[in-house]
């Protein structure tokens, strides 16, 4: 049987005017604006505007990733399918995709199968700016810095300890380490600069925490650049940037309204990194969800150790959400990776690897049962592949946690396979009690705050800091920074620092190497093993296949 790629699926659909979309959501016009027929902004005094009661609030997460592949995007769209064609009324709520990811290895985040979000091509290809908008704010930023330097340096600014880079929406290794300033006076002052991908920039995660306009200028005045030569933090605010930043960001702060293939509303804003930001999507898109729905789904990046410990312990404390359920989702293909198989052999029967690869979905879900305390719900995404006897081993093991398993036929039947997961969703939320806690509490060392996480959560032995990291810790202890949150900046194919650890792996400990504020987002991030802030493309790019014909259509594209 031949299968429709996902970019042939979206171009087949039959998409409604976002103004029918927008109505059917209850968006006044007023509160819309349009960026052609199928995408729109949303004025963010909606919510300020609207009396209706927040909407429950679902998140879809996942196992530690493998090259086999989870459908956790697939699965949150699928799931809002579901739940509309029982008659509720949804929202979603979901990253954008990066430009890099895209024409690298990892290709598009739009959904797969029957359970996208479409536009897919413009959704997967600049959009409605906002990431460019991110990209000249940062490099606004950037270039006043570097003037500043070079038209006196009034606040003695230590050009060796330059924390700032320049950022792209691009997977390009050559910008990594460069030497800027060269050819003379007149062209600025010699010093090592970087590029990082423009979801790895911090105006990325203080554009998707911010809750208006005022808020982000606050939050952009705050952001550290550098240090001067007496060990003093340099600010945006002190370059008096933030102004111009804010009246760059002025439409992207706004969120984005699309739609699935089933015509759900669908709000597709922000996308900073998940393992070295907090990978979620922007808290106006998520607040906006809630208020234009009963119930608002949403995801968080990469496994549940990252995407999921960020959403509740950085996200969620932030805007001051409350989940009233989580799902969880997993294929067999993947726990069966994670039990040592050959990604060659998935498509066999093997319960000896299941058996090996299963603590990694039970640790993930006894972290969202017993730490965090909510309802959760495992969804396994089927595979053709999988036999009755690997779906009942795991429905047998996630019954002994008290959690209900639901298979998942997104990817091949859109809402109708995400029917049964909506009923057991909107079940957890209506019969079962979330009495919502974080994993640690913000007051305490950073150094404590750091051991709660890798041991609660990854369920280590503890961090070792480095000696450098150490004295990063009490430098941010002194500039008053340690009551914030942490951002774990961590490989996410393992609970560990070392991303051939798979499964769940015990008798563990993190090494961090480097501590930086990111004063503007609000955390302290904390760097472990080799985590890449620009990517490098493939040998063979997915760039490489994308293609436009002769009548503007574009392919290639998955």
């Amino acid at each position: 049987m031949a299968y429709l790629s996902d970019i042939e699926i979206a171009q087949n659909a039959q998409m409604q005017p976002i103004t029918q979309i927008a109505k059917a959501a209850g968006i006044g016009e007023d509160y819309l604006e349009q960026y052609g027929k199928y995408k729109a902004k949303i004025d963010l005094s909606l919510l300020k505007d609207s009396k209706k009661e927040n909407g429950k609030l679902i998140l879809v997460t996942a196992i530690t990733p493998t090259p086999a592949g989870e459908g956790k995007t697939t699965t949150t769209i699928g799931l809002a399918d579901g739940m509309k064609r029982i008659g509720k009324n949804v929202c979603v709520a979901l990253r954008e995709p990066s430009l890099g990811p895209v024409f690298g290895i990892k290709g598009g985040a739009a959904g797969g199968g029957y359970a996208q979000v479409v536009p897919m091509e413009d959704i997967n290809l600049h959009f409605t700016g906002d990431f460019h908008a991110i990209g000249a704010a940062n490099n606004l930023l950037a270039a006043m810095l570097d003037n500043h330097i070079h038209q006196g340096n009034a606040l003695g600014i230590d050009v060796r300890r330059i924390t700032w880079k320049r950022c792209v929406d691009m997977n390009d290794r050559q910008l990594r380490f460069v030497t800027d300033g060269l050819g003379g006076k007149v062209n600025g002052v010699p010093r090592e600069d970087g590029f990082d991908i423009t979801v790895a920039s911090e105006i990325m995660a203080v554009l998707c925490l911010a809750s208006d306009i005022s808020d982000l200028k606050d939050r952009l005045s705050k952001i550290v650049v550098g240090y001067t030569f007496d060990d003093k933090p340099v600010t945006a605010g002190q370059l008096n940037a933030h102004g111009a930043m804010a009246a760059l960001l002025k439409d992207a702060i706004k969120p984005n309204l699309v739609q699935t293939l089933e015509g759900t509303p669908a709000l597709v804003h922000g996308g900073p990194f998940a393992n070295i930001a907090h990978g979620c999507n922007s808290v106006t898109a998520t607040k906006m969800a809630m208020k234009l729905a009963d119930y608002a789904i949403t995801e968080a990046g990469f496994g549940a150790d990252l995407g999921a410990e960020k959403f509740l312990d950085i996200k969620c404390r932030m805007a001051d959400l409350k989940p009233s359920a989580v799902v969880m989702v997993a294929t067999v293909r993947a726990l069966k990776m994670h039990g040592g198989l050959d990604k060659k052999a998935l498509s066999e029967e093997n319960l000896v690897a299941l058996e090996k690869g299963i603590p990694n979905l039970l640790r993930h879900v006894e972290n969202i049962l017993n730490v965090y305390k909510l309802p959760c719900v495992v969804a396994v995404n089927r595979f053709p592949t999988d036999t009755q006897a690997e779906i009942d081993f795991i429905i047998a093991k996630c019954k002994e946690l008290g959690v209900n398993v639901v298979l998942s036929d997104v990817w091949a039947k859109g809402g109708e396979g995400g029917e049964e997961l909506a009923r057991e969703v909107i079940r957890l939320c209506d019969e079962e009690k979330a009495d919502f806690t974080f994993s640690y509490e913000l007051e305490g060392t950073i150094e404590d705050k750091i051991n709660t996480i890798v041991k609660k959560i990854y369920g280590g032995d503890g961090a070792i800091l480095t000696p450098n990291a150490k004295k990063q810790a009490a430098k941010l202890a002194e500039m008053g920074f340690e009551n914030c949150p942490i951002c774990m900046a961590k490989t996410q194919y393992s609970f560990s620092d070392d991303a051939t650890k798979t499964g769940a792996p015990e008798n563990f400990t993190i090494t961090v190497k480097n501590l930086k504020i990111s004063a503007g987002a609000g955390f302290i991030v904390a760097l472990t093993g080799d985590i890449m802030t620009m990517p490098g493309l493939p040998k063979v790019p997915a760039a490489e296949r994308i293609d436009i014909d002769e009548n503007g259509k574009i392919i290639g594209l998955f």
